[in-house]
């Protein structure tokens, strides 16, 4: 009977033991895996020009990234855009970005410095091409402009890159058949209302509040770009094949779209960053950029644009390694 007793016993221990061992890998896994996606330190997002969609999205995102990244301190580095932008994360300047897919494209084909380290994270919302002009202006088209002083973004801007490229669509020099000035939207509105600019290029989001604001306290209308235009524009360069045919819709601008729509083109904008970026660190900056799509969208409505089922398209750049585990842990 003792010994009965005693195998018993130590089936019981053995049990004990082995049960003990399983919670404690069990233990062990969940505490690894919460270490794995709770990363820390501070990282630098470079955003745009005051007043501009990347400067106000990355304003929010900075929010919502500390609610889901509480160890995560966020610097905001305004830029002067896409260009800029690029340069800054491929160098290590800043760790995240947002650039439009065109000046990504331009940025590879060039062989910038740090070119084949970029790596993408999400495609984000498309940027329209929104050419301002007064309401009594006689400009109709792009090349009305000759002889214009005409806003074709700053110098790091993908803006620049935009409309050089319809200014030579349309059989303009951009530096002798125009008066370039280069003002972002931070500046451009400014200066019409001065009436020292005949007409000034914009890309961003819709609506874009400096510009949707400008139409409520002066007149001004925006001026199609006609199909032949843009087609004429994708034999120039590779990188243009990222441009597509877009109508901003009739409620885009109210005051001054009088409920019509306008042709023009659209390019995406993509979430960048590179491939020595911490994986644990870009799969949570992912999640928040998906996640956060609707709360931000109520302030910066083409964060409302932001859809998983197309993120995991961030062409020309590779997905990073870290975006690619968010995508597949959300999959369904």
């Amino acid at each position: 009977m003792f010994q009965v007793l005693l195998r018993v016993s130590r089936r019981r221990v053995l049990i004990a033991a082995t049960a003990f061992v399983v919670v404690l890998g069990l233990l062990l896994w969940w505490v690894l895996s919460l270490g794995d996606s709770a990363p820390s330190g501070r990282i630098t997002f470079s955003t745009g020009v005051q007043n501009g969609v990347y400067q106000r999205y990355g304003v929010l995102l900075e929010d919502a990234l500390a609610r889901d990244l509480p160890d995560v301190d966020i610097d905001l580095r305004q830029s002067e855009g896409s260009q800029e932008n690029l340069a800054r994360v491929a160098s290590g300047e800043a760790d995240f970005t947002i650039a439009t897919a065109d000046a990504v494209a331009k940025y590879q084909r060039e062989g910038r410095p740090g070119a084949d380290r970029l790596r993408g994270c999400a495609r984000l919302y498309d940027d329209y091409v929104q050419l301002v002009v007064p309401r009594d202006s006689r400009v109709r088209k792009v090349g009305d402009l000759r002889g214009k002083s005409v806003g074709v973004g700053q110098e790091g801007s993908g803006v620049r890159i935009i409309a050089e490229r319809l200014l030579l669509a349309a059989g303009l020099d951009p530096d002798r058949d125009v008066t370039p000035v280069p003002l972002g939207i931070d500046t451009a509105p400014d200066r019409m209302e001065k009436g020292r600019l005949d007409a000034f290029f914009w890309s961003g989001g819709l609506p874009t509040s400096a510009v949707e604001k400008m139409s409520e306290r002066y007149p001004i209308r925006l001026v199609p770009l006609e199909s032949g235009l843009i087609e004429e524009v994708h034999t120039t360069s590779d990188a243009t094949s990222y441009y597509r045919l877009a109508v901003m819709p009739p409620d885009a601008y109210l005051q001054m779209q009088g409920g019509r729509p306008v042709a023009t083109m659209a390019v995406a904008n993509l979430l960048v960053t590179t491939d020595t970026m911490d994986e644990a660190m870009v799969e949570g900056f992912t999640r928040t950029v998906i996640k956060s799509r609707d709360r931000i969208g109520r302030t910066v409505h083409p964060a409302q644009l932001v859809d998983l089922r197309t993120a995991i398209y961030t062409a020309p750049l590779p997905l990073h390694k870290g975006a690619k585990r968010y995508y597949s842990s959300v999959k369904p």
